[in-house]
């Protein structure tokens, strides 16, 4: 498989899973509330802090969502869409000051322009890589322009076909891009559980032969929204991403998937932690824990009955329990046939040096 870098450490089979805390437009449009959530993002052992870069007039049109139910967070009705977003939104000068905060934490920064203008401002602003939401892979010009930043890209396939991953990831390629992260999942205000679906990781690694990651939406206020993430390591997934907000009862925007900074840590420790337990696909000589539980665990060679001296040992006269010594059953025609050289109580141990 495929592996990548971004901020300067690899994402690939074999490697410690990548995690993305997703701070999308939980800042509220406040800066002062964004740098809490890179501070709290980095202060939880994330790797990179994904940050939507949006130029409303050119991403919606002002009526947007008046006929249909618009995807908000709950409670967030109050105003049309677009007046809602843009009051909301981070200016320039801001994403500017939040790139350099975060990267002076150590995060990478994952950007993921909608619109041009949005690009535009990214490519002045370096990102460490690209996300492309799968809402703007239709949107040829713009997947291209992106390509041609050569950095990693990171595509959000959720609600995609897999016609449409494979076009955009044709597209892609043209512009001689190979860096290509699919992180699966989609946003659904929040996501049930049976809409995550996270059989599909090992799919799409065998397809594509890019890594593949996780992006959970589940309702954070559920246990299961730190355990979903966990259970997709197991299935091959080599980026989890998820919502991180400063305080989620607050209720800010995006605040119903979104882990606060304590609860992010928790999870990425669970992350930690349990890739200990991976080992490797290949067998390999016993490790140290493993010879300490084979010296323990397997049976020995006992006296299955008082055996005198003199006695030549038979068959019968022995059996295999768990013991402290005696010679091991896979070794027992070297005292089968000998001589006891002194008596053996019964489970007394036989080993070489009691028979001759």
């Amino acid at each position: 498989m495929h592996q990548i870098d971004i901020g300067g450490k690899v994402i690939g089979d074999g490697y410690p899973a990548y995690v993305i805390a997703e701070m999308a437009w939980a800042h509220d449009g406040s800066l002062d509330k964004a740098k809490k959530i890179v501070s709290g993002a980095s202060y939880a052992g994330a790797d990179a802090i994904s940050m939507h870069i949006t130029s409303l007039e050119d991403y919606m049109v002002r009526d947007y969502g008046r006929l249909a139910k618009a995807t908000l967070s709950v409670g967030k009705r109050t105003e049309d869409v677009y007046d809602y977003l843009d009051r909301i939104s981070i200016k320039n000068s801001g994403w500017k000051e939040l790139f350099a905060y975060a990267k002076s934490l150590g995060l990478a920064v994952c950007a993921m322009p909608n619109d041009i203008p949005s690009l535009k401002l990214c490519s002045e602003l370096n990102p460490d890589s690209y996300v492309i939401a799968a809402a703007c892979f239709a949107e040829e010009n713009l997947v291209s322009e992106i390509a041609r930043q050569r950095k990693p890209l990171i595509l959000r396939i959720g609600g995609a076909t897999l016609g449409e991953i494979e076009k955009v990831v044709n597209l892609i390629r043209v512009q001689g891009v190979e860096d290509i992260v699919l992180l699966h999942g989609i946003q659904l205000y929040p996501t049930k559980i049976e809409n995550t679906d996270i059989r599909l990781i090992p799919s799409l690694k065998a397809i594509f032969g890019f890594p593949v990651g996780l992006a959970d939406h589940m309702d954070a206020e559920s246990p299961l929204s730190r355990m979903v993430p966990l259970v997709a390591l197991g299935f091959g997934a080599n980026v989890i991403e998820k919502h991180i907000t400063h305080d989620r009862a607050l209720k800010g925007e995006d605040y119903i998937s979104s882990l606060n900074g304590d609860e992010f840590q928790k999870l990425v420790e669970y992350i930690r932690e349990l890739e200990k337990s991976f080992g490797s696909p290949s067998m390999k000589p016993l490790s140290e824990g493993e010879l300490r539980y084979r010296q323990v665990s397997r049976k020995r060679t006992v006296a299955g009955r008082a055996i005198t001296k003199g006695t030549k040992i038979t068959k019968e006269d022995i059996a295999f329990k768990r013991a402290d010594s005696g010679v091991y059953p896979d070794e027992v025609t070297t005292v089968i046939g000998r001589t006891a050289a002194s008596d053996i109580k019964l489970d007394g141990p036989i080993t070489s040096d009691k028979v001759f």
